[in-house]
């Protein structure tokens, strides 16, 4: 449909996202977009409030036909059969669409223009193996093995739906003219760290407190590696702090000695207080941003992460943090090892994080909708 053709009822902005079931930086981003636009409604295929941020009960949620199924809004992974079907079901009547998306949002239905954000060409069809893991492919593997020609038919004619695409990182812009042939702009995801919310405590062991630690933040999913984090600090014997859900946790959790501490479901106030407080953040993960290492930034605190990816944009090696080539428990132990050699600044450290404001994101998406309304 034409933008010439809408409802004049039809909103300005909406924003669309996947699916509402889970903490995370993309759930962050849709926070940010919607502090952006704060009369936008959000679009999106499951909502589950209490397994997602609280700020959302403050957003006007539109979720699709099969939000009606618990099991679907509990765990969006056994919805994976229906959620084509439901994302072609959403039908969003406004003049520019934001379209938060890693696989789904981008096949909404809009009356009017539909901007892109990408976090990634859906890891799903194409990274099966690092998205489910390689060692027990189990029913959702051969459910995806079944579905993945006809989602990646689909994933690709929605795509060209698409008004204009950006890219989060440079390696997902990359993927995305791999995969689509489309040519996206970058532009970094912000943080959302916000240091007015007062610190609250976390009940920690005493030798964390005591020596100080490190904090690995990830769901707990394969290709994020928390396992080889976890192995490379059982061999050093530094105090580590997890904080993430997801469905390798009990695995983790076995593999984890005295001096790993796991901790999930956390407010803002308990985030704050662990960045506050960490000697450095860690990521082992195939992250095609990372917004962790942004976060600790703002309180001063080095990264030490996987050479690869997101990371890439948003880390000066040796500045505000350093690189280890592997996802490996040898590799991990050497850039920490190397991390603890160095005299971090934090001046410098803070100054890097002012570069990925919400300010500066929100100014580059309302310049986009007014360059594509004079076409």
């Amino acid at each position: 449909m034409n933008p010439s053709d809408f409802d004049a009822a039809a909103a300005d902005v909406a924003i669309a996202h996947d699916y509402l079931t889970q903490r995370g930086g993309a759930e962050k981003v849709v926070l940010a977009l919607h502090r952006a636009f704060p009369s936008a409604p959000v679009y999106t295929t499951l909502y589950e409030p209490s397994l997602t941020y609280p700020e959302f009960g403050d957003v006007d949620v539109i979720p699709s036909v099969i939000n009606r199924f618990g099991p679907f809004r509990r765990s969006h992974r056994l919805a994976l059969p229906f959620l084509a079907w439901a994302s072609g079901r959403v039908r969003v009547p406004a003049r520019n669409t934001i379209v938060s998306s890693s696989g789904w949002a981008h096949g909404f239905r809009t009356s009017g223009r539909k901007i892109v954000y990408c976090y990634s060409p859906a890891r799903w069809l194409y990274q099966p193996d690092s998205y489910l893991g390689t060692s027990r492919p189990g029913l959702k593997g051969l459910a995806l093995g079944l579905l993945t020609p006809f989602l990646k038919r689909w994933d690709k004619r929605m795509a060209g739906t698409a008004t204009k695409y950006f890219a989060i990182s440079t390696v997902v812009q990359g993927r995305i003219k791999e995969t689509y042939g489309i040519d996206a702009e970058v532009l970094p995801a912000p943080h959302s760290v916000d240091m007015t919310v007062p610190e609250e405590p976390v009940t920690l062991p005493a030798i964390t407190t005591d020596e100080g630690f490190y904090l690995c933040i990830s769901r707990l999913l394969p290709y994020k590696n928390v396992g080889a984090v976890i192995q490379a600090f059982n061999e050093l014997g530094l105090p580590l702090v997890v904080v993430g859900a997801g469905p390798e946790e009990k695995r983790l959790k076995a593999a984890a000695a005295t001096n790993v501490t796991m901790v999930k479901n956390l407010s803002d106030g308990q985030m704050r207080w662990l960045y506050a407080r960490c000697t450095a953040v860690v990521s082992a993960s195939y992250e095609d941003f990372g917004l962790t290492p942004i976060e600790g930034a703002t309180h001063g605190k080095p990264a030490v992460v996987l050479r690869w990816g997101g990371f890439l944009d948003t880390i000066r090696e040796n500045e505000t943090g350093t690189y280890f080539d592997a996802p490996t428990p040898e590799s991990i132990k050497d850039g920490i090892e190397r991390s603890r050699r160095i005299d971090w600044q934090e001046p410098t450290i803070r100054a890097h994080a002012d570069s990925f404001t919400e300010e500066h994101f929100a100014r580059r998406l309302k310049e986009a909708i007014s360059e594509l309304s004079v076409r």
